[in-house]
């Protein structure tokens, strides 16, 4: 894509933790699906550049984009980056992260504030600067906005990650409540809360047998992959979810509480 007019015409889309697993699936499937994606990234710069070159060998348009979501500074920057690509259309809120498995009385407060402020309150403020830019109460032409849960937020994660499932239960909340908010705006808001998905996520929690040991007691028998949680999100993203909005759908495998 060249030119200043072709640029602003871009249907901008932004996938915070877009460089790996859920994140990086939904980045590729939505430049397939014509969107100029912004690749956020925190971590691994390399793995973030791989995203981007498979967007363009493919013949799609995206930029991997550093920024930590739990910094407001960062934050602006991240959208900054999106201004510049054209429209913003879209906020995928992916960034995540999970601290070792520990029993609560086993948590110190800075790891707990460290989980809260990059999976709930990144989640918000990334919402608040993406309203900035699509709601008609701002001068915005509309857009949508899902939220990455996990089945962690109905089960609560006892003796692993109580911390994590409260911050997902919290972003169901949030997901209600912003979609409601709103609404009148032109801006659907959404989340998806994937169950037992074969990413390396799992062995962040200091858990990486979790998806063998685990999926084949699943209904379907196996765990789910993260392209198809980026099918999920790439609908309520799509005109074709045009009426849809304040819900959370579970890509469990049929279980909408995992163990």
């Amino acid at each position: 894509m060249s030119g200043q007019a072709e640029t602003q015409m871009t249907r901008v889309l932004v996938v915070t933790g877009g460089s790996r697993g859920i994140g990086a699936a939904t980045a590729r499937l939505a430049a397939g699906a014509g969107y100029g994606v912004i690749v956020n990234y925190n971590g691994s710069v390399a793995a973030a550049e791989q995203v981007c070159h498979d967007i363009h060998a493919a013949g799609g348009t995206a930029v991997a984009v550093r920024g930590d979501v739990s910094s407001p500074d960062d934050i602006e920057h991240i959208f900054r980056a999106a201004d510049r690509m054209g429209r913003l259309a879209g906020l995928v809120n992916n960034a995540g992260i999970i601290a070792t498995a520990r029993r609560v009385d086993e948590m110190d407060a800075g790891t707990v504030a460290k989980v809260l402020a990059v999976n709930l309150t990144g989640s918000i403020l990334c919402a608040g600067a993406a309203i900035r830019r699509m709601s008609t109460r701002h001068g915005g032409k509309g857009g949508a906005i899902v939220n990455l849960s996990s089945a962690a937020a109905k089960l609560g994660a006892p003796g692993a990650s109580v911390d994590y499932a409260a911050s997902k239960g919290a972003i169901d909340t949030f997901t209600v409540g912003l979609a409601l908010e709103v609404a009148g705006e032109g801006i659907r808001v959404n989340g998806v809360r994937p169950g037992i998905i074969d990413t390396e996520f799992h062995a962040l929690g200091g858990d990486p047998g979790r998806v063998a040991r685990i999926a084949p007691g699943l209904p379907m028998g196996r765990a789910g992959t993260a392209e198809e949680v980026a099918e999920a999100i790439l609908w309520l993203l799509s005109d074709a979810a045009s009426y849809v909005t304040g819900t959370t759908l579970a890509v469990t495998g049929g279980r909408a509480v995992v163990p």
